[in-house]
């Protein structure tokens, strides 16, 4: 289910040249989570499409659950999904993932006023990309690669799901994702910082059950 929903988030930005270009594609899922049902600007389309994977995962306790089946280390996912395409709006990725955050998390009622008491410490989307903030200060040339990682490793999970869990029709993604794994530790001496190294585990136990399927 994490894949899936992630899948049309992917699908509906079309870009090329890692970003020189990219258009949204599509818009319909996503006006609830707009202003009046219309987002005026591009950061308005990627705030509503924000919004609209944390109610996906997140909404109430019977989603929480069902979905990503306790686990909140998803919100890495989705932090790293949003660094991503706020780098393609803007050259200054920092500065814009600062401004996005001050305007419609920080301010933004729609990420403070969420009843989410069945997670123990967090009242609502906002602590939840507070506990993993750092993310959205990761220089962008790391948040790429871990969202090539995290997209490949969606690929694969959805070609196997596909596929009838044939293993072997996905082997040419299972090697670009671990040769893109290993060159994130490598490029970016992940073991000096902690806080890369948690994503990065989660993206290999991730994998790590998918292997499992295929023994």
């Amino acid at each position: 289910m994490l894949c899936k929903t992630f899948a049309p988030l992917r699908n509906v930005i079309s870009n090329s040249d890692k970003g020189v270009t990219y258009q949204f594609t599509d818009d319909v899922d996503f006006k609830d989570h707009c202003t009046n049902g219309n987002c005026v600007d591009d950061t308005d389309k990627v705030n509503a499409r924000c919004l609209h994977i944390f109610d996906e995962f997140f909404k109430d306790k019977s989603t929480f659950e069902k979905d990503p089946k306790g686990n909140i280390y998803i919100v890495q996912y989705i932090l790293i999904w949003l660094s991503y395409v706020l780098s393609l709006i803007e050259s200054n990725e920092a500065g814009n993932r600062s401004s996005f955050y001050n305007k419609y998390i920080n301010e933004g009622d729609k990420y403070n006023n969420n009843n989410i008491d069945y997670i123990v410490g967090y009242n609502g989307y906002k602590d939840l990309i507070d506990k993993n903030n750092y993310i959205l200060s990761m220089d962008m040339s790391i948040i790429s690669k871990l969202y090539d990682a995290f997209s490949t490793l969606c690929d694969i999970y959805i070609e196997f799901d596909t596929n009838d869990s044939n293993c072997e029709k996905s082997s040419e993604k299972v090697n670009q994702f671990v040769e893109t794994y290993k060159k994130i530790i490598i490029d970016h001496n992940i073991g000096e910082d902690i806080r890369y190294f948690y994503v990065l585990i989660n993206l290999l136990t991730d994998y790590d059950n998918l292997k499992k399927k295929c023994e």
